[in-house]
């Protein structure tokens, strides 16, 4: 059996100690010194979880193209430039994209994501092949390819997915939007949705959606946090992504009013999706939140927002945890998944 010490981190803090694994499986847990001389030493945490992702316009990445620094003019559907690259490229160019960012995910200590898929069951098929001889778990929320409620189209992409992940209000007509949360509740899948990305959008429409969680909220104001926090919504934030656009998340207002968020690299045309990235650059960023909080919204807090197994460094749980460096938070990735 190997074994590894420092400073655990627990959903309440630190604590010294010790953990003991084998055949990716936790066998023992302590306080205080190893038994025997442990493989590593560090910062223990639990494997991150990358609460929202794009990982199917990976392959832009490569392409010599100048991305337009405008949310609308880039991603939004269904003319966004994304989508035209999307609806362009071969089932090949994007499976392999999507491959190469499962693996930058599992080397850099991320065992799950949460991918807003688009392209209808197409895009979840799509990823459904990357995944497959993987190691990394997924939560794949699917999307419409038309922006109107089609009853049978949506029940077919909840049968083969984990949900439905919402461009914005927006983009769709709210009537037929609210019918698509009404049918996803209905299944008891999960419904998320981009909320005040590119502009202000009524907080109050957006809630009646009844969301698991929203993502974004840059142009949110005092009010619509304080309904959000009044709701007990999650806010996942992808800090990296917003500074392309010129664009950072509000940060104050997250703490001002207790919000619990999570932390997502968004589109990996745009950035490779190491969940550390996003860390250290909202450690840059701002003084708001510090580094044992910021590590706790991509551990602890997105297995609660997202119904994961949080059974986690523990006795006869799964050997998934990271040991980080904590002078350079550089991921050691000694991981068995």
């Amino acid at each position: 059996m190997d074994y590894v010490s420092g400073e655990i981190l627990t959903e309440y803090g630190l604590q010294k100690g010790y953990l003991g694994f084998e055949k990716n499986k936790i066998i023992e847990s302590g306080k205080g010194l190893s038994p025997k001389k442990p493989i590593c030493k560090g910062l223990i945490v639990p494997t991150f979880v990358n609460a929202h992702t794009h990982i199917g316009d990976s392959f832009i990445r490569k392409k010599e193209i100048k991305l337009p620094k405008n949310v609308e003019a880039l991603v939004a559907p269904p003319h966004g430039l994304k989508h035209k690259l999307l609806n362009e490229a071969s089932e090949k160019e994007i499976i392999d994209g999507m491959k190469e960012s499962l693996d930058i995910m599992t080397k850099t200590g991320t065992s799950c994501f949460c991918d807003f898929r688009e392209n209808g069951i197409r895009g979840i098929n799509q990823l459904k092949n990357a995944l497959k001889n993987t190691t990394i778990s997924s939560l794949i929320l699917s999307r419409p390819n038309q922006l109107k409620y089609d009853k049978d189209e949506v029940e077919l992409l909840l049968k083969n997915s984990q949900g439905i992940g919402a461009s914005s209000i927006s983009d769709w007509e709210y009537p037929e939007l609210a019918k698509v949360a009404k049918h996803v509740k209905k299944r008891k899948k999960i419904f998320g949705i981009h909320a005040s990305e590119r502009s202000r959008e009524d907080m109050d429409l957006i809630l009646d959606l009844k969301p698991d969680f929203l993502v974004h909220m840059i142009y949110a104001n005092d009010n619509d946090f304080e309904r959000v926090n009044d709701n007990n919504v999650p806010v996942i934030i992808c800090p990296r992504s917003n500074i392309f656009y010129d664009l950072k998340p509000n940060l104050k207002l997250l703490k001002k009013y207790k919000i619990s968020f999570l932390v997502g690299t968004d589109n990996a045309m745009l950035n490779p999706p190491n969940i550390l990235d996003e860390i250290s650059h909202l450690k840059d960023l701002s003084k708001e939140f510090s580094i044992l909080e910021l590590l706790h919204a991509i551990t602890y807090a997105p297995r609660k927002a997202l119904n994961l197994d949080d059974c986690i460094l523990a006795s006869n749980s799964k050997a998934e945890f990271t040991v980080l460096d904590k002078k350079y938070l550089r991921a050691l990735y000694i991981s068995a998944y």
